[in-house]
């Protein structure tokens, strides 16, 4: 059975939240993020600000909103899995194939909007902090879709979360160093493998 497409009043709704996040963003990169207030958002959007607090209720959720797509994204890798495959296995396949894709969250894109982005993300304190909670949500879904006793699947999670956080700002500190993803990608496929093998050195016994 086929997912039903969105209605026009949900269609509206995400392309207010776009257009927020997007004004939002473009006018931090531009005066800083400590310089730009919630209403001055909501003033160039043309929304109210009680509108825009309906769509985000914080000022860092402007700019941390598309990490919500991904919060449960590695659980979602580990649900739908092939059969026989491994939960690390999947992962592992997943990740890599965002490299080859350059898919933002691994680090290894070097689109000026996206590096643009990053060193708003990565420059501001207030963002960071926030940026560990939707980490420690992800933590949960994965736990949860790794099954196992709590406790082992906790710390496989956490394990799990933490290393392909490290793989993707690595790349990300030498893209912004200047580095091109075409050339980095090499040195970010290899380090990636070494990021799961030791996972699987690791975890592999239970969840490998």
């Amino acid at each position: 059975m086929t997912a039903r497409a969105p209605g026009l009043r949900e269609r509206k709704k995400q392309r207010t939240r776009q257009t927020l996040s997007e004004t939002a963003v473009r006018l931090f990169m531009e005066k800083g993020y400590d310089n730009v207030s919630v209403a001055e958002v909501a003033a160039a959007a043309e929304v109210s600000k009680p509108t825009l607090f309906r769509y985000f209720p914080s000022k860092e959720d402007l700019v941390l909103h598309q990490f919500a797509d991904h919060e449960d994204e590695a659980a979602r890798v580990v649900a739908g899995r092939g059969e026989g495959e491994s939960p690390l296995a999947a992962l592992r396949r997943h990740f890599l194939d965002g490299l080859r894709r350059r898919d933002p969250v691994t680090g290894l894109c070097d689109h000026p909007a996206v590096l643009a982005y990053q060193r708003l993300l990565y420059g501001t304190p207030q963002l960071v902090a926030r940026l560990y909670g939707y980490q420690e949500r992800s933590e949960r879904a994965l736990a949860q879709a790794l099954g196992g006793t709590a406790v082992q699947a906790r710390i496989a999670a956490g394990q799990i979360v933490a290393t392909q956080r490290i793989l993707a700002e690595e790349n990300v500190r030498r893209i912004v160093a200047g580095e091109a993803a075409d050339e980095l990608e090499a040195t970010a496929v290899s380090t990636a493998e070494l990021g799961f093998q030791q996972l699987g050195e690791g975890i592999g016994r239970h969840f490998g």
